[in-house]
């Protein structure tokens, strides 16, 4: 008989007031905002699988598999189209009875900082996020102020607040200026696969050009995050699917991650829930460097 994943199995953690399954449901596929390289149809692919009832079917069996959280945008300007994830999310709570947390990535400005976070709050999110490369601009910018207002806003309103990030400058930055935040998220994959670029033609700052990394410092980030003592969502963990889950996971959570944030097909739920509980379990039972911060 085929292993089961259950509500049970899945080991969850702790963001603030929230509990939170350790593996999370990503939301660029549904929008259609997968890192295609230089594939032009795979946004259209993308969005032409995810109709509406795959979208719901796809959260359901999230919820049966014990995964009890998604991130998804707020009118994301990256969508291929219409950005479902908000019209779909009240469906399904509205018609399918759905109690899958939301988790915004928000996209505020200099001249409206609250606005996308505002519409999250309105929508039944639990928690807010600043889009990563929103935050690496503004740390590049020296305008920490900015992101400082923005979570302390979500906060505020009762969320649990942090940013999403790219360059690891960004979490430095926030430590060092003391910004009161709940969790990070920041990109984080081996570079053991064979498109990733070659250390020696990395970008000082930034990401290489051909959309195929987007983890540049894995080695300097899990030294850095180890002193960090507040949640850690790492995502693109499988480099946008260079990576098998089996060891992006694994790398994750040796390495320090306290949740993952992947995005998954409908077929793959189950299996990654499956491989997701076996490691945690395996890592709890040797121990891992950084301890477990949410």
């Amino acid at each position: 008989m085929a292993e089961k994943a259950t509500n049970a199995s899945l080991p969850v953690g702790k963001i603030g007031h929230v509990k939170i399954s350790r593996l999370i449901c990503g939301g660029n596929l549904i929008i259609g905002s997968a890192h295609d390289r230089d594939l032009i149809y795979i946004a259209a692919l993308m969005r032409a699988y995810f109709t509406d009832p795959k979208i719901i079917q796809t959260w359901q069996l999230c919820e049966e598999c014990g995964i009890n959280t998604m991130i998804g945008p707020v009118n994301s300007p990256y969508a291929y189209g219409e950005d479902p994830t908000l019209r779909v999310l009240k469906r399904y709570r509205d018609e399918f009875g759905g109690r899958i947390q939301w988790i915004a990535q928000t996209y505020p400005k200099s001249d409206d900082l609250t606005g996308s976070i505002q519409k999250a709050i309105d929508n039944g999110a639990v928690g807010a996020f600043i889009h990563g490369g929103i935050a690496d601009n503004w740390v590049r910018l020296n305008r920490i102020d900015l992101l400082a207002k923005a979570i302390e806003f979500a906060r505020k309103n009762g969320l649990i607040a942090g940013t999403a990030c790219h360059n690891l400058e960004v979490p430095v930055a926030l430590e060092k200026a003391g910004v009161d935040l709940d969790f990070y998220m920041k990109t984080f994959h081996s570079d053991n696969y064979w498109s990733a670029t070659p250390k020696a033609q990395r970008p000082a700052q930034g990401l290489p050009p051909h959309d195929n990394m987007w983890c540049t410092q894995p080695e300097e980030t899990a030294q850095f995050m180890a002193a960090v003592k507040k949640p850690w969502i790492a995502f693109k963990v499988l480099a946008a699917g260079a990576i098998h889950p089996r060891d992006g996971f694994r790398f994750a959570f040796e390495n320090g991650a306290d949740f993952l944030n992947v995005g998954m097909f409908d077929f793959q739920i189950r299996e990654d829930a499956i491989l997701a509980q076996q490691i945690i379990a395996e890592i709890i039972k040797s121990g891992r460097p950084r301890p477990w911060m949410g």
